[in-house]
């Protein structure tokens, strides 16, 4: 019975060091020892909830169970926000695991277990092997962030000539510029200020455009599919008369409340908005080996996996102070 360290949320937004002990393995579970976790905006959501935090973990196989086929000690994995699926309802089937009815999300299942941990207990199924060329820390990012921007273009049918537009260029903006750029996509993004035109530029954009305060933006090419990464909605009225016919608007960012948007430029456009989560298994592997052969890797900052690092990581983020990608390390 593996007894081992996580680090949970609690009702006063404190991060708490506590002991849990699991079953033996059973199935085709997987006993691990992790080495990087990603930090993302969701886990600032749930901070204040008794559970385990982190979802981008990245870990070296130590034991594994009776029904386990392919990973064996020391093996390098990674799992991310969705933990298990019943593997038999048409959308499993159909390879969209993500939107299975008895899916197990990160903050709706598996309470007792996070990536802010020493070890973890997860099912094979559920683990994918990380590139030998993309280390821990690089790797853990891209376990949600990277997948969920990766699962927007590629899961969508996003095309190599067309123009991606992205606003925001954070945690998941930065990856969304590298990821489009690197699948041959004309990259325009969208920024407050001017504070990460030369990042941005560096990363893919082939134009950047400062927003705050203007009245209308200019673009040398209309947007084919624009992706909105801020953690609030956009002024519509910048951003739709710059939208190409049938431009489709994915909006990334957890938040609560309503989506609003213009209604009758919407219609005349032909303008879709399309919902979009976190990357499914079959998605998440080639996300991880298009990232390997392109070179997409995340801009991080670096914390140690304890309560004091958690916390000062956590703050980064919650004020903006984060480039872009926090990850804790033991």
């Amino acid at each position: 019975m593996p007894t081992f360290t996580v680090f949970k949320g609690s009702k006063d937004g404190s991060i708490k060091k506590t002991q849990i002990t699991k079953p033996d393995l059973q199935g085709d579970q997987v006993f691990l020892k992790v080495t990087a976790s990603g930090l993302c905006g969701t886990d600032l959501h749930y901070r204040s909830t008794d559970m385990a935090l982190g979802h981008e973990g990245i870990g070296v196989v130590e034991e594994t169970g009776p029904l386990v086929n392919h990973l064996k000690r020391g093996d390098r994995v990674g799992w991310g926000y969705n933990h298990d699926a019943d593997g038999v309802c048409l959308e499993c089937l159909e390879g969209r695991d993500t939107y299975c009815p008895n899916r197990k999300f990160y903050g709706e299942a598996d309470l007792d277990q996070g990536s802010f941990a020493t070890h973890a207990v997860w099912r094979e199924a559920f683990l994918f092997r990380v590139p030998e060329n993309i280390p821990d820390d690089l790797a853990a990012p891209l376990l949600c962030g990277g997948a969920t921007v990766f699962n927007a273009i590629y899961g969508n049918g996003v095309e190599p000539e067309q123009t991606v537009g992205v606003i925001g260029v954070g945690g998941l903006g930065h990856l969304a510029i590298e990821f489009a750029s690197k699948m041959g996509c004309e990259v325009i993004v969208f920024s407050g200020t001017d504070s990460k035109k030369e990042e941005a530029q560096k990363l893919g954009a082939k134009e950047f455009h400062a927003t705050k305060g203007a009245k209308e933006i200019k673009t040398d090419k209309k947007v084919d599919h624009l992706i909105v990464t801020t953690s609030f909605m956009p002024e519509w009225s910048l951003f739709l008369p710059i939208l190409a016919p049938r431009a489709t608007i994915y909006p990334l960012t957890v938040a609560e409340g309503d989506f609003s948007i213009p209604h009758m430029p919407m219609i005349l456009n032909g303008t879709r908005i399309q919902g979009t989560v976190v990357a499914p298994r079959n998605v998440m592997v080639k996300m991880f080996d298009f990232a390997s052969r392109n070179n997409v890797r995340p801009m991080i900052n670096k914390f140690p996996m304890t309560e004091q690092g958690i916390t000062e990581a956590m703050e980064a983020l919650n004020e903006g102070k984060m480039r872009y990608r926090g990850v804790l390390v033991p």
